[in-house]
């Protein structure tokens, strides 16, 4: 069954063009170390929560849009092996290429699907 890594950020929206060119040249580290998928979605209907919500998670400000993120793996095995090549990719280094978003305030993790319909 496929292994999903799931990311939450939020991203200025003066820096949508340079999200976007970021996320082509780093999901393709992904996609040729394995990943079957990458999506990238930004935020267009993200709704402030009574208790919590996407926005107050990644302190999201108000020139802020909540960017939510999948990579789909074809396995755990596959995933693990891909994500530790990825890292080593110069493609990554966020010294040379820095990334247009605080990632301190990113929420990444890894998921097991339990539910998947077509």
């Amino acid at each position: 069954m496929s292994y999903i890594d799931g990311f939450v950020i939020a991203v200025p929206t003066a820096n949508k063009q340079a999200f976007i060119d970021h996320a082509r040249a780093a999901d393709a580290v992904f996609t040729e170390n394995g990943a079957l998928r990458v999506l990238e979605c930004w935020g267009d209907d993200v709704p402030d929560g009574t208790l919590t919500d996407f926005r107050r998670a990644v302190q999201a400000t108000a020139d802020e849009a909540v960017v939510f993120s999948w990579i789909e793996w074809p396995d755990k095995a596959t995933r693990d092996a891909g994500m530790a090549k990825a890292m080593k990719d110069p493609r990554l280094d966020m010294q040379n290429h820095p990334a247009p978003f605080d990632g301190k305030r990113m929420i990444f993790g890894g998921f097991v699907p339990v539910v998947s319909l077509p």
